[in-house]
């Protein structure tokens, strides 16, 4: 298995002069996944699985769209405006491109290959991380999978998650995981891997305990699905 976590950083070069941010700014949703990188650290070591993790702010550019996407460098988040993006024209955009966004899908694309050339199919697993609420409405939903049409890690994994009472699994929620273009889409759609989302709620995996405990939660969980798909 190969772990991928686009927004696991709330980094920006000094250069960029913080985008014209407050420091507060770094703190929230808008910046990074909060949680998602002591996540995907865990379940690396627990999995003994590489990862291969984002060190730029989803402010800067974001990872987990195409670059051919229009909200690929965000001039508005979440009601925040980003003045260090207000005029990023086509250049800018470029030179992001070229400096960070494509740097990092080239270490998972090397990854993949390096894989594929001992023989082995690698799986996908991208990790992510969500606010509690949203836009004044709670969020019942502790994790959430997102997929498109492979679901050989997702369905399975969201049957074993359902089979825990304590647990209310999203399905594709919050969000969509038919996102054209997105990380998964570039790594695990065009190559035909198995690959899947996780979303785990933020206040959830806030602080180091609560990531371990849903790191080893996960890994309990996808074992199972990842020694099925060896056969």
């Amino acid at each position: 298995m190969l772990l991928v976590c686009d927004h696991a950083s709330n980094t920006v070069p000094g250069e960029y002069e913080v985008l014209g941010l407050p420091d507060a700014a770094f703190q929230r949703h808008i910046a990074y996944d909060i949680g998602a990188e002591q996540v995907t650290r865990a379940v690396s070591r627990l999995l003994n699985a590489p990862a291969v993790l984002a060190g730029f702010s989803r402010l800067l550019i974001d990872p987990n769209r195409g670059d051919d996407d229009p909200t690929l460098v965000m001039k508005l988040s979440d009601g925040a405006i980003i003045p260090g993006n207000r005029h990023a024209g086509a250049a800018e955009v470029a030179d992001r491109i070229a400096r960070f966004h494509r740097p990092y899908h080239q270490a998972i694309a090397e990854r993949i290959a390096a894989a594929r050339a001992q023989g082995i199919t690698p799986a996908i697993l991208s990790l992510h991380s969500f606010t509690p609420v949203f836009q004044g409405f709670v969020r019942p939903w502790q994790v959430g999978i997102l997929w498109d049409k492979d679901g050989r890690i997702a369905l399975p994994l969201l049957a074993s998650l359902a089979a825990d009472a304590d647990l209310c699994v999203g399905d594709n929620l919050p969000y969509s995981g038919e996102l054209v273009g997105d990380c998964m889409y570039q790594h695990g759609t065009r190559n035909a891997l198995p690959h899947a989302l996780i979303e785990l709620r933020q206040d959830l995996i806030v602080d180091k305990s609560g990531a371990q405990q849903w790191a080893e939660l996960l890994a309990r969980h996808l074992r199972p699905i990842l020694k099925e798909l060896k056969r």
